[in-house]
This record gives structure tokens, sequence and C-alpha cells, in this order.
């Protein structure tokens, strides 16, 4: 049988992947993330005792370890605008209890600052604090007491809080969002980048090992990264952008799959055309971007109950015949991820890692969200469970090579209408742009040595199985006839994990398998991992 698609990987072009791509994010007050997921106070599943580790989940810590984190954003997101860091540290039972404005709730802080930390060493990640940007002192005494070594009163505060060495937090951000009148303190360009300006200087003073995540925009008419970039680029190391993608497979079940998985074309135009913007702006200045939020969003009809979790992991049942089903502008986030959100994470990582070697690269990327909120993992209170998307985390973290390769692909496709993310028209519809869709989307990687060549293949579409004829530097030749296989997918493309079934889609390890004629049969709607042995 003829090959339908041909892929030639070429060891000549290659870049490093950063694995701070694989990074994640936890809001605090927001849909189970903190209180009920990392940290459940009194629950059987809970560290017990004193001290800052008492509360945190040790379920959902060991699912983190065995899944490895690099780096995890905190408290947010919109909760950062008004958040005040001083709040949640010292005793629990004397930390204010604050009506919460971004989320519309109220916030214990009995999860603060060494809370955080706390987890961050229990399960081996790198935190990245975010700050509202809206108070230097409080910025600067932030680092201060987390970084600090000498003594002073907030070392000593520290101390008295059970840690009196330095936490050494690396990565900061200097606001969220601040252009959206949503954010507590939203100002101008002009006015936001004098205060990033102001406050990278004074933290750096205090820690000069610091690097400052601040924030950019991708929609940007009125010249919002030119203006941040001209008062604060050379202070900073990172722009931040966000993407969202969105599905109303919760009204028109799988007849949004080929919606779905498209996506990532969008996201990946979007990278590309943002780090243009930026390499074009910044010139000689060694800058990255970081996609510190991005997801798909399961939006629903306003006019539909509330959803409410389910012990299992998904949504209690709701009553929603007769009801409208659109306009759909709530976000549900208690829905499970299924498997093909899987398949637009694994083609926003293919994307990721093609940014990788642009002249401004995408070199820190953190998913909403790590637990609960449509999350990578999933707790209640009689336990946790990866979600269908965790596999991909693992998949391309742990069994993907660190060194990306050129992959040139030829594949069958579609033109058709790809949604741009969560974005409407002013009739409350999503937007679109058309485009051609191709069917198969690969990543090519080496291990460092050169001795391991992993190729990872989705399949799109949704109903046939796609035979490739691979090639290495253009020679059949070059690449062994057998590779170690593995494999995401699941019957049905809406499939999720829950508490009682926590595999339904889940990574497979297919073994040793044979290439016909230099060729392999990627199976529909999957994911696909091939490695060879080159030594």
């Amino acid at each position: 049988m003829t090959p339908a698609a041909t892929i030639d990987i070429r060891r000549d072009r290659r870049h490093a992947i950063d694995p701070m791509i694989y990074g994640h994010f936890l809001e605090s007050a927001f849909f189970g993330n903190i209180e009920g997921g990392v940290f459940d106070e009194g629950s059987p599943l809970a560290y017990g005792g004193d001290g800052a580790r008492n509360g945190l989940r040790r379920d959902v810590i060991e699912l983190c370890r065995e899944l490895g984190l690099p780096v995890v954003r905190w408290p947010g997101g919109n909760f950062t605008s008004a958040y005040h860091w001083e709040d949640g540290i010292g005793p629990r039972n004397s930390r204010p209890r604050r009506l919460e404005l971004a989320w519309g709730s109220e916030e214990s802080n009995h999860f603060g600052t060494d809370e955080f930390l706390a987890w961050c060493s229990e399960v081996g990640t790198e935190p990245y604090l975010a700050h509202s940007c809206r108070d230097v002192d409080e910025a600067v005494r932030w680092v201060e007491y987390t970084n600090y070594g000498g003594d002073t009163e907030y070392t000593r505060r520290r101390s008295r809080n059970g840690h009196p060495a330095p936490y050494g937090v690396k990565y900061w951000g200097l606001g969220n969002e601040v252009y959206g009148d949503w954010q507590m303190g939203h100002r101008s360009a002009a006015a936001y980048a004098a205060d990033a300006a102001e406050h990278a200087r004074f933290m750096r003073a205090v820690d000069p090992s610091l690097k400052f995540v601040a924030v950019g925009k991708t929609d940007d008419r009125e010249g919002w990264t030119e203006t941040v970039l001209g008062a604060v680029g050379n202070q900073i190391d990172y722009l931040s952008f966000h993407l969202y993608g969105a599905t109303a497979q919760l009204i028109d079940g799988d007849a949004e799959y080929d919606a779905i998985v498209a996506q990532s074309l969008y996201f990946e135009q979007q990278i590309v055309e943002y780090s243009d913007l930026v390499g074009a702006i910044a010139g000689e200045r060694p800058l990255a971007l970081a996609l510190d939020e991005w997801n798909i969003r399961h939006v629903e009809p306003t006019t539909w109950p509330e959803p409410q979790p389910s012990d299992d992991g998904g949504t209690i049942a709701r009553e929603v015949d007769g009801l409208p089903t659109r306009p759909a502008h709530r976000v549900n986030r208690w829905s499970p991820r299924t498997l093909a959100d899987a398949l637009f994470y694994a083609g926003v990582f293919h994307a990721l890692h093609r940014a990788g070697g642009r002249e401004v690269p995408v070199a820190m990327a953190n998913t909403v969200n790590l637990l609960n909120a449509n999350g990578v993992i999933v707790a209640r209170p009689g336990g946790a469970v990866r979600a269908a998307t965790y596999h991909v985390w693992d998949l391309y973290q742990n069994h993907l090579g660190p060194i990306a390769l050129a992959a040139d692909v030829r594949s069958p496709g579609k033109l058709t209408a790809v949604r741009q993310g969560d974005e409407r028209d002013h009739h409350g519809e999503f937007r679109t742009c058309p485009a051609t869709v191709p069917d198969l989307d690969v990543s090519a990687t080496q291990t460092t040595d050169g001795d391991s060549l992993r190729i990872a293949v989705i399949n799109r579409h949704r109903d046939t199985a796609i035979r490739a004829g691979l090639t290495l530097d253009a020679s059949r030749d070059a690449l062994p006839a057998r590779a170690a296989a593995k494999q995401l997918t699941a019957d049905d493309v809406l499939a999720s994990n829950s508490l009682t079934a926590p595999d339904t889609v889940s990574l497979r390890d297919l073994g040793p398998v044979e290439l016909t004629d230099a060729s392999y049969d990627f199976p529909p709607h999957s994911i696909t991992l091939l490695s060879f042995d080159l030594t």
C-alpha cells in the first residue's frame, strides 16, 4: 500500500526544547485549585502536624512527583491583582479572612507563601510568584521575606514561620493582565510600564538573581508591547501572553471534535506572530516569551444550572432539556478533560517545540490549571486521579528527547474554518479563519547524545488510520526497521477519566513494533511515540 503521508526527519536543523514549557499554574480561590485540591486541612489524605506542610494532600503530591513539574505559577491569575501576601503568613488562626473580588468568594488565607513554597519543595518544582505590581514596597518586602539572608524583621518572621534559610525564589511576575478592566489596578501601557520598571529595579536590589515576567498582549492594536518593552525591556527576562481555546462539546457533543483538535493551529499562529512582533521591537535584547496561561475552555449557556463537582471527578448531572443552548459564554470549570482535549494539548506542544528555535522563543508555559478547574489532575475528598491530559505531559516531558529536529511532513488534510480560540463576533459566535488542517502533526526529537530518535505523531483524523512513510535525512535506510512505541487513544473521542475508571484514557506501552517498508499506520484520534535506537 502506498503511504498517504511522508515524514522526513532532518538532523541538520535542530534546537533545544526548554523544559519550562511543561509548566503549570495554581490560583487561589479558584474552583478547587487550592482548598479541596493541593490543600485540604483535616483530610485523612493530607499531612497533619504543625508547620507549613499541614493540610497538603499527599496523594496529589505523589501524582505531581510522578509527572515532574518544572515550574508552577501562583497565586494567580486574576487573584493576584488584589492579593496582599502578608495576609497569608504567620499562625493560620490569626490570618485575616478576606472578601476576594476576582472570583467572588471569601479567601481564608490558610494557604499562603510558606505553604506554597513547602508544597513546591515536596513536589520538587521551581516556584514562580506573581505580584500585582501595584505596590513597590510590598513587592520588595515579599522578596525580602522569601530570599534575603540577613537579619531583618521580615527574615525573623520567616524564621518564626518555620524556614530560617532563604527560599531562593527565582521567577517573579510583574502583574497579571493589567491591560484588562477586570483587573484591580487596570491601567494604561505607559502607566504599567513605569510601575513595572520601578518594581523590577527595587526587587532586584534585594536579590540581583531574580528573573522577571512582564505583561504582554497579543491583541496589540494600541501598541501595548512596544510601550512596555520601551520602558522595561532591559530589566525583564520574559514577556507573558495568554491563549485560550474553546469548545461547546457540553452542548454539541462529539460533533465538536474537529474544532477542538484544530485549535492548536490558531495557537501556533499567535505564537509565531507575537514572537515576530517582540523580536522586531526588542532588537538585540535577549528576551523570551512566557505563555503563562493557556488551556481550552468547555463553555456552556448561563441559563443552565451552575455546574457542581461530583465525587467521582466529573460534574453532577443536571437537567438541561428544553433550556437554551446559545449563547454559550460560561466556562464550566468542573468539566473533565477528554481525549479530544489531549490531542489539542499535544498539538500545542508541537507548536511550542517548533517555536523553540525562533529568535524570541517561548521558554516558559503554564497551563491553567494543574489541579481541578479543568486541570491535569482531579482531586475529590475520596482521592485523586490523572486526567486524560496528564498523560500528554507525561509523554512529552518524560519520553521525548530534549533536542527538537526539523520534520518535513506531507499529509492529507482538509480546508476548514479554524476556531480562533474563545474570540467571539458581535453575535456571540466563535470567530473562525479558513486554514488547511493536516491530519498528521509531527514533533521529532533526539536525546542529547544523539543515540535515540523519538518521533511524536498526532493523527487528528477522527475515523481513519494514516499510513506514513518515514525517512531520516531523506534516507529510508538510515532508520531502523524496529521502534519502541507508546500510544494515547481511546474508543470515544470525548472519553475522560474518573476515580472509578481512572485508565479510560491512558498512555499504553505497545512494546517493539515493526515498520513495513519504512512505513507505520497511525491510528485515528491518537498520539503515537516511536523511539528508534540509532546506535
